[in-house]
């Protein structure tokens, strides 16, 4: 069931297959909205309650108008819901969104799943030069430029024309521009991951950029239990470049819920 959820000063849409047992939460990166989850879906909703939801500036979902922490939406969506506890599994931004939460509020988190995930306090996860180079393309309104840009960075794996890749990304790029200025940071998480006493799994894509596989192996190592599965055959898009492996991924987390 589509609906939508307010969040503080704004609004989320959300979609919930409701049913029993502890439900999934899906939350998307920042370069796709909530629809990259449907390579996944028909897999996860035969099996769990699923709950997906377009963060603030992206799909469905309004620009936001105030300032926003992601973690704090996701509690406030949890809370609409009336969950005491989930399976959250995240990609990319939405990795990071989901692992400050958990560290926040731990016994609301039965498990955790990131998918090439990001997160807050690692050094050079960013690239300046990358940075440099997005922020020329938006300044000058080269849409086009700032696809190819982010395809051959971000979806190395594809093969062209990709259109799945093309249109989820470029459909992203409103989020990037709206949120900018609103979205506040979240605190440090690097240095706290081995606070994280849950199952978890963590999905690194060969293909994806050096600093985030870095990252992810990094991050993997420091989460206690924390079970790494890498893909030779994805970058940073795994629902569509390995959507069986996704899959394997949660249901195998489902295995450890206790």
């Amino acid at each position: 069931m589509e609906r939508t959820v307010a969040v503080g000063g704004g609004e989320v849409w959300t979609d919930d297959t409701e049913g029993e047992g502890i439900p999934l939460v899906l939350l998307h990166p920042g370069i796709a909205d909530a629809r990259v989850w449907e390579p996944v879906l028909p897999a996860l909703t035969g099996r769990y309650r699923v709950i997906r939801y377009d963060a603030r500036g992206f799909g469905r979902s309004p620009a936001p108008t105030t300032a926003y922490r992601q973690s704090e939406d996701l509690r406030r969506v949890l809370d609409h819901f009336g969950l005491d506890r989930a399976v959250l599994v995240g990609s990319s931004m939405g990795g990071k969104t989901a692992i400050s939460f958990a560290l926040s509020d731990p016994e609301r988190v039965a498990a955790l799943g990131l998918l090439v995930p990001g997160v807050t306090g690692y050094p050079d996860l960013e690239s300046p030069e990358l940075t440099e180079q997005i922020g020329k393309l938006a300044t000058a309104g080269d849409m086009d430029g700032l696809l190819d840009l982010s395809l051959r960075t971000f979806a190395a794996a594809g093969t062209a024309p990709d259109t799945r890749a093309a249109e989820l990304i470029r459909a992203s790029f409103p989020g990037w521009f709206s949120t900018y200025g609103r979205e506040q940071e979240e605190d440090p998480a690097f240095e706290r991951l081995g606070e994280l006493r849950l199952p978890c799994a963590l999905l690194l894509g060969e293909q994806d950029t050096p600093q985030v596989v870095r990252c992810n192996e990094a991050m993997a190592a420091r989460i206690p239990g924390c079970r790494l599965v890498r893909a030779p055959d994805c970058d940073h898009l795994p629902t569509l470049r390995v959507p069986q492996a996704v899959v394997r991924l949660v249901t195998d987390l489902y295995d450890r819920v206790t």
